[in-house]
């Protein structure tokens, strides 16, 4: 029974969590409408680019390995094609960083993933 009540219990916290904003910084993340709003200011994403940046912004803090983000964004039979994560990470990069070539936001772990900003720096 106890096994239940918890599996009940996280499966609403989850369908709760699925309709919050993520707030980081500047930058706010509406899941529900799937709206990014930088000071107010909406920036235009291409769905591919909202996954990966609610998927980093989700993850506030900790490392997202390159092969959970392909396999999570374009499927389980992706995960070598870094180059993908690349072009896009750099194309978010220019839409909500302030400073392309210094981000602020989404942080580059070398040889690891990339790392989305932690809620409290």
């Amino acid at each position: 029974m106890a096994r239940v009540r918890a599996a009940v219990r996280r499966s609403h916290a989850t369908q709760a969590n699925k309709d919050r904003a993520i707030i980081v910084g500047d930058i706010e993340l509406d899941i529900s409408r799937r709206s990014v709003r930088k000071r107010g200011v909406t920036v235009h994403l291409t769905p591919k680019e909202f996954d990966v940046l609610h998927h980093l912004m989700a993850n506030a803090g900790r490392p997202v390995p390159h092969q959970r983000l392909l396999s999570s964004i374009w499927g389980p039979e992706y995960g070598e094609e870094r180059e993908y994560l690349r072009v896009l990470v750099n194309q978010l990069r220019k839409k909500i960083e302030s400073d392309p070539a210094h981000p602020v936001y989404i942080l580059t772990d070398s040889y690891i993933g990339y790392r989305f900003r932690d809620e409290y720096a």
